[in-house]
């Protein structure tokens, strides 16, 4: 973590520096996650911050996994389907191939950065995360005021695809990934609980990208009357796509006006439940 340790069980580091490799030796899986908020104006001194805190962290990261002694056998690290870029009603599965713009080149260099550490025989995944649902947090909680005040809408056409899953299922899906390993279901007895996990079929490695969203992507306009109608709002308010480009710039069409319909093609073969596969019941079970 970047600020000072305040307990024995964490360890400070600075994501663009280089890690000794004693700091990060002796753990069984590492999952990396750091990164620079996308919000905001995309000057250029931004988009090197995002660039930056994404791939050069993971590099350093990967390399000291790579250098460690004892080596983790897992590696997870974030990266989005930001990767795809506005790919209009193409339905996208890891297999599909990258897109165009800022975004889906820094998710490439990103994913690319962990190949020092898969080259080193450690798994390694890459979750390509969509629009994760939490009243904590991203771009639903910003969201929350003006529909709560009946002033939301579409945005632009509404015909955008959105590609989101709830906070509980990306965290469950990134144990189901961790716990993949398993050749059949198993008991696992830990401190005061005993967990039953599921495991993926035999043969099947979970590696790679991994696509990190609900197996239901929407149109922005079924998003936004789907959560007027959980808060029992109006949504008659649309947002024009000049008004989201003069208030986000080059972020509305790589971001809020951007196409990317996506399927958790793995997740699924893998045997992984969602346990809120549909926006309605996320919507109601976050709000």
């Amino acid at each position: 973590m970047r600020r000072p340790a305040r307990t024995p069980y964490e360890i400070p580091w600075d994501p663009l520096h280089r890690i000794p490799p004693d700091l990060v030796s002796g753990f069984e899986a590492v999952i990396h996650l750091s990164g620079e908020s996308v919000a905001g104006r995309w000057t250029e001194a931004k988009k090197k911050r995002i660039g930056d805190s994404r791939v050069v962290s993971t590099q350093n990261l990967a390399q000291a996994l790579a250098d460690a002694k004892q080596r983790p056998s897992t590696l997870v690290c974030a990266s989005a389907i930001g990767y795809y870029g506005n790919r209009g009603d193409q339905l996208l599965s890891e297999e599909s191939p990258s897109g165009t713009g800022f975004l889906p080149e820094v998710c490439r260099q990103w994913e690319a950065a962990t190949h020092l550490a898969a080259h080193a025989a450690i798994r390694t995944v890459n979750l390509r995360i969509g629009l994760v649902l939490s009243r904590d947090g991203g771009a639903l909680k910003q969201m929350l005021l003006p529909f709560r005040f009946g002033l939301g809408g579409r945005i632009g056409s509404g015909r955008q695809w959105w590609s989101w899953i709830h906070i509980s299922d990306l965290v469950a899906a990134v144990d189901h990934i961790l716990q993949n390993t398993f050749a059949d279901s198993t008991t696992i007895v830990e401190p005061q609980t005993i967990v039953e996990r599921r495991a993926s079929p035999p043969g099947l490695q979970l590696t790679g990208a991994i696509n990190m969203v609900s197996p239901n992507p929407v149109t922005n306009a079924e998003f936004t009357r789907t959560l007027a109608k959980v808060l029992k709002r109006p949504a008659i308010l649309p947002i024009p796509a000049f008004a989201a480009r003069l208030a986000f710039g080059e972020l509305a069409d790589e971001g809020v006006l951007a196409s990317t319909k996506v399927e958790p093609r793995k997740l699924m073969e893998s045997g992984f439940e969602f346990e809120f596969p549909q926006l309605g019941w996320a919507l109601q079970n976050i709000l």
